[in-house]
């Protein structure tokens, strides 16, 4: 019983941080509290969370905290943009 209890803890301290530091998508409204980096796009994703999910890597890998979705289109390959936040 106490190993799972120092597993589980382990595990929720290591996986915290992660979660924080992950750009978060943000809507209209809300960009309007985030100071504005620049611009990111992503091409090749066969659906809709696959290209949100890679216009979120290059956000986090830009360093920003936030990004806002501006374009998404394509038939069998998908291509997006987005603004990303400091």
């Amino acid at each position: 019983m106490n190993m799972i209890r120092t597993t589980l803890s382990a595990f929720i301290i290591l996986t915290a941080p992660l979660g924080a530091f992950a750009a978060q998508s943000l809507d209209t409204a809300q960009t309007q509290h985030h100071e504005k980096m620049g611009v990111i796009s992503a091409s090749g994703a066969t659906n809709l969370s696959d290209l949100e999910h890679q216009l979120s890597t290059k956000a986090d890998a830009a360093g920003a905290s936030a990004y806002e979705i501006t374009e998404a289109s394509g038939n069998n390959l998908l291509h997006g943009s987005a603004i990303i936040y400091k």
